[in-house]
């Protein structure tokens, strides 16, 4: 599996950091965030989509939208 690096956390501080990537051979995104733990969090997501065991959410910070939609082919500015 080759995987393309999108971005990281533009306010990181050099490591453990939300980052976004793309799986170049399925095109499948990739993110590393903060797992969400808080109860009224998890519960208003599985109410519209039931959470699975092998499943996590995450959580990114809105700074990181622009990244998120270079991934999605959005053309975003380079936040590297």
């Amino acid at each position: 599996m080759a995987l393309r690096f999108v971005g990281i956390d533009p306010e990181t501080n050099g490591g453990n950091c939300p980052s976004v990537w793309i799986d170049e051979e399925t095109g499948d995104l990739l993110f590393q965030g903060w797992e969400v733990v808080d109860g009224p969090t998890l519960s208003e997501v599985a109410a519209r989509s039931p959470i699975a065991r092998h499943e996590k959410i995450v959580r990114l910070p809105a700074r990181m939208r622009a990244i998120v939609q270079e991934a999605c082919g959005g053309g975003a500015a380079d936040l590297r």
